[in-house]
Parts: C-alpha cells; sequence; structure tokens
C-alpha cells in the first residue's frame, strides 16, 4: 500500500488558525468536495492512501480515503453556510445539531504518519488499549494505543469525533506508556 496525502492551503495563513471540523459528505464524495472548498478559499485536509486492486483482467491502483465519508476543513462555524452549500456535503460533524472542532493533536498525528515512508491503513476505532507516545524518530511525540497484530507492532492514532483511526507500524522499543 502506498500513502498519498492531499492538503490545499488557499486561505492565508493566520497567526491563530482556525479549528478543524470534520465534514460529512455524501457516498464518494470526500474528494470532489474538499477539492470545492479549497477552491472557495478553505484549508481543507483529505488523508488518503493507494491500494492496488485486482480486476479479472487486470490491476489498477486507486486513492481510497482514510475515514470514508469524511474530510477535514478549517472554518469560523459562525459562517459555516458556503461549507453546508458545497455539493457532496451532508453536513459538520457535532453533537446536538453543535458542530465540535477536531484537536489539533488529532490532525497533527495524522498528518506525521503520512509525511512518513512506512506503511499505514485505515483501522477500526478502539476504546481499549494501552495508550503510548512515540520517544524519538520520525513519529516523536505522536500518541496512539499499542497493538500487536501477529508479530508487528502497531500504534493506533485515532480521530474522536468519528470513531475511525489510521494504524502505522512502528518500532516497539520507540514508544512509552502514556
Amino acid at each position: 500500500m502506498y500513502l498519498q496525502s492531499e492538503i490545499q492551503k488557499s486561505a492565508p495563513i493566520l497567526s491563530d488558525p482556525l479549528p478543524w471540523y470534520a465534514i460529512w459528505t455524501k457516498s464518494n464524495q470526500e474528494k470532489l468536495s474538499s477539492k470545492i472548498l479549497g477552491n472557495k478559499g478553505f484549508e481543507v485536509y483529505f488523508p488518503a492512501y493507494r491500494v492496488r486492486r485486482r480486476w479479472s483482467d487486470r490491476t489498477v491502483e486507486t486513492e481510497m480515503p482514510f475515514f470514508p465519508g469524511y474530510f477535514f476543513c478549517r472554518l469560523d462555524v459562525v459562517k459555516r453556510m458556503p461549507v453546508l452549500a458545497t455539493p457532496g456535503v451532508v453536513g459538520i460533524v457535532g453533537f446536538s445539531d453543535e458542530p465540535v472542532p477536531i484537536p489539533e493533536h488529532e490532525i497533527e498525528a495524522v498528518q506525521a504518519v503520512l509525511r512518513s515512508s512506512r506503511r499505514a491503513e485505515p483501522y477500526p476505532f478502539l476504546r481499549e488499549g494501552q495508550r503510548v507516545r512515540i520517544r524519538r524518530g520520525a513519529f516523536e511525540g505522536v500518541e496512539g494505543i499499542l497493538v500487536k497484530e501477529k508479530s508487528e507492532w502497531l500504534i493506533v492514532i485515532s480521530i474522536s469525533i468519528l470513531q475511525r483511526s489510521v494504524s502505522v507500524e512502528i518500532d516497539r522499543n520507540e514508544v512509552m506508556t502514556v
């Protein structure tokens, strides 16, 4: 599996950036909706990975979202109508019709994983497990849940509000408990 992430920064860089929100989309509309919002001047983040799919007559490499049905956007929720009016957008993730921002460190952790050259793929959201922090290397400071799958150690990084996660293979000696 190959990694790719797409960040569009059309908006000017602010000293105190707006918070990230998860944008909920219609099925298979994440990439298109994120591009439209990027063209409107919003800072969007569409984390994706490349996967090879075998068809009966050929193998095709395609891009898949890490968080199907969602992408991320920095926005002022008071001025959210342009986001909600974007084709493919269903809404902004939150509770009781109130959008809830995603903690900056959760987005930064996903970005750190995608900047690395290590294999990463979607992973089921975990509620239990040991929380760890990477103490050195490319992921230094990143926190997640340590999981052993067969003979490999993984760290699972979660976006809590979406109840979705990303896993990346790590060296067990790189982690310390939180």
